[in-house]
């Protein structure tokens, strides 16, 4: 069975296709998504201490209907982006805990 790629999966790969791994200066990135409903100042400390950059990306969201919505990514090196996710789940559990 093969999947159809829609437009902008399409761009994505062409894109990924012009670029020059071999590049010193070329870094993969990667998204930490952001949970809706996530307390702000914990975000802040994301971006501060692990330097990512706070950008939107449209992706369906199950909650009432099944609609593309923006939500909030944070993008960043691998390493960087894994740190970070488990620094949101301790401060996210701590929060919570505290509440």
């Amino acid at each position: 069975m093969h999947k159809t790629l829609n437009l902008e999966e399409l761009i994505a790969k062409k894109n990924k296709e012009n670029v020059d791994t071999d590049d010193p200066d070329y870094e993969e990135l990667y998204d930490l998504i952001i949970p809706p409903g996530t307390v702000v100042s914990i975000i802040y400390d994301i971006v501060e201490e692990f330097g990512l950059e706070p950008v939107t990306r449209k992706m369906p969201v199950n909650i009432v209907n099944s609609e593309d919505r923006e939500i909030l990514v944070l993008r960043g090196p691998l390493e960087k982006v894994q740190a970070a996710e488990e620094f949101l789940y301790k401060e996210m559990k701590a929060w919570i805990e505290d509440k």
